[in-house]
């Protein structure tokens, strides 16, 4: 038997479980096992975790296929919130997390509880500097895609698509948006759907480790800066998915840093909205969203 705890962040869905306890295991097979939606537990990953000391942890991330991911900054928050129920921790409280892309710290915002939709807690993760650059992928068509390449520790090639005059805020917050935006975005390009592009660029020759693939819509008039965007996301080894803290993070990079978007914006996915404030070339992106804790147990 196995114990783990399961968390979700905006819909992408972790599972945490200590490297002790799954040290005799062959971990690619373990994790398709445990992510298997219908006979495994159901998850986007899992996170393999130790504890270094009393506030800080190693993880290492396996995508639902089994593969090795360097970072998930979704999967991150879900073990920091994990660790501030573990050490019955205070907003202010920091939690420093070692992954595969490098220590990420992890600053504890505020915590809501629910009886149905369980433990949620406001984490703000230090992503580190991104790393971009302006890229254009031929797909096996001949159609060519302009996009930009981002390093969040791990790679994204975010396709910005035409800027949406759409006032996100008329119909409530972003958090209560999510479901009017993208019944009336077009993520789609040239008639073919985004997640059949996402695939193909997903696993391009020019992306020999393949990449995660962000579809962006930028929101808001032509005379004012980029607040808010909207994502959609194709996570290397596991599809579509319904955020991403690392797309989230790569597709505010290449708003803020080659369309003039605000220092702060709202990205909002199908399974919510985060906010990421970058103030540029040299400085560490920080990325602030929920975490939630869903369930804990043991699996065979």
């Amino acid at each position: 038997m196995i114990p783990f705890t399961k968390a979700h962040a905006c819909g992408n869905d972790f599972l945490i479980v200590s490297q002790e306890d799954a040290r005799n295991f062959d971990l690619e097979v373990l994790t398709q096992h445990l992510c298997q939606r219908n006979t495994g537990l159901g998850a986007d990953g899992v996170e393999y975790f130790e504890w270094l000391s009393d506030n800080s942890g190693r993880i290492h991330l396996r995508n639902a296929d089994g593969s090795i991911a360097e970072i998930s900054g979704n999967g991150t928050r879900c073990v920091a919130a994990w660790m501030a129920e573990e050490r019955n921790a205070s907003a202010g409280d920091q939690f420093s997390i070692e992954t595969d892309a490098g220590t990420r710290i992890c600053t504890i915002k505020e915590f809501h509880d629910s009886d149905i939709d369980g433990p949620t807690t406001m984490i703000m993760t230090d992503m580190g500097e991104p790393e971009f650059e302006k890229r254009t992928i031929e797909l096996s068509d001949g159609t060519s895609i302009d996009g930009v390449y981002v390093s969040m520790g791990n790679p994204h090639f975010v396709i910005v698509l035409p800027r949406a005059d759409f006032d996100l805020l008329a119909g409530g917050s972003p958090l209560d948006a999510s479901e009017r935006v993208f019944t009336s975005l077009d993520f789609s390009i040239g008639g073919r759907p985004w997640d059949d592009i996402g695939a193909e660029i997903c696993q391009h020759p020019d992306f020999p480790d393949q990449t995660n693939v962000e579809f962006v819509h930028l929101l808001g008039s032509e005379s004012e800066p980029i607040r808010l965007i909207a994502l959609r996301v194709f996570e290397r080894g596991v599809g579509p998915t319904s955020s991403s803290g690392t797309g989230t993070s790569a597709a505010a990079t290449a708003a803020i840093g080659l369309y003039q978007a605000a220092a702060e914006v709202e990205v909002v996915a199908p399974g919510g909205a985060q906010t990421v404030s970058w103030g540029g070339h040299g400085e560490s992106l920080f990325l602030t969203g929920p975490a939630t804790l869903i369930a804990r147990g043991e699996i065979y």
